[in-house]
């Protein structure tokens, strides 16, 4: 399991009701996260998704390492 933390952004995968998409994590539990929905149809929404869900963290490609 990766260490995620509080204002991480994840992708999160595609499941049957929602495409795959950027969530910022506002909290972390053991088997799910809690925060909002950033991109697509779901942009503003709050969800608690799986652990399983988490495709992993999103790199901005234009921010500087």
């Amino acid at each position: 399991m990766d260490d995620y933390r509080e204002g991480d952004v994840v992708v999160i995968k595609a499941g049957e009701d929602w495409p795959e998409h950027l969530f910022r994590i506002h909290e972390v539990y053991e088997d799910c996260v809690t925060g909002y929905s950033i991109t697509g149809p779901l942009t503003d929404c709050y969800g608690e998704p799986g652990l399983e869900l988490i495709l992993g963290r999103y790199e901005d490609p234009g921010k500087d390492v």
